[in-house]
């Protein structure tokens, strides 16, 4: 590499850690205080990079919010598809959505757990929000995925395993909801094992 590519590189490099120490900050600030009570300073000032860093790599806060949103799916999706790789069929494909849900409530959050930072985020942005887009797009991907491992459980028995698997997206969003209150996992493993019994029955 040429010295001028090298040097064109560390810039994009230092805009790529900056980035990376931004989301995080903002990701801790957002799930512990909330979206509309984390300032701009506030997020700068624990990523510990200029405020002029910040719009370098976000248009704006509401730009910056969509990225932690993101960050928030992606970061279940990466749980979800390590559980699946442990399940040894399909109804263990739809506990593995599940467990994510509960390894997600198991992580060492600042002041504790607060339920599903995804939803949290979009009780605080106005309707028509672009964050709330994400949001709704992240629970319909969880209920598809739910329907794909019932219609591999129930073969023939489409209807019937949609309809599951939105029972069990119900039963899973209520089980966040208790456990986001109560600040811990316990609701997710009662909602497991009632998965579970109910999978029994199919």
């Amino acid at each position: 590499m040429s010295t001028s590519g090298t040097e064109a590189a560390q810039p994009r490099r230092r805009r790529g850690a900056a980035r990376e120490r931004l989301l995080s900050a903002a990701s801790r600030r957002f799930y512990a205080d909330g979206v509309s009570a984390t300032g701009i300073d506030t997020i700068t000032a624990e990523a510990g990079v200029a405020k002029m860093s910040l719009y370098n790599n976000f248009s704006s806060k509401a730009d910056l919010v969509r990225a932690y949103l993101d960050a928030r799916h992606e970061e279940w999706m990466g749980l979800y598809r390590r559980r699946l790789d442990e399940a040894p069929d399909a109804r263990g494909g739809v506990l593995a959505v599940f467990d994510a849900y509960a390894d997600h409530a198991a992580f060492a959050y600042e002041h504790g757990f607060r339920g599903c930072g995804l939803l949290n985020a979009a009780a605080e942005l106005p309707v028509g929000d672009e964050g709330r887009a994400v949001v709704r797009r992240h629970k319909e991907e969880v209920e598809s995925l739910l329907a794909g491992h019932l219609e591999e459980l129930l073969p023939g028995r489409s209807a019937e395993a949609r309809a599951v698997a939105e029972h069990l997206a119900f039963l899973l969003e209520g089980a966040m909801a208790r456990a986001g209150l109560e600040g811990g996992g316990t609701r997710l493993e009662h909602a497991r094992t009632m998965a579970a019994d109910l999978l029994d029955r199919l």
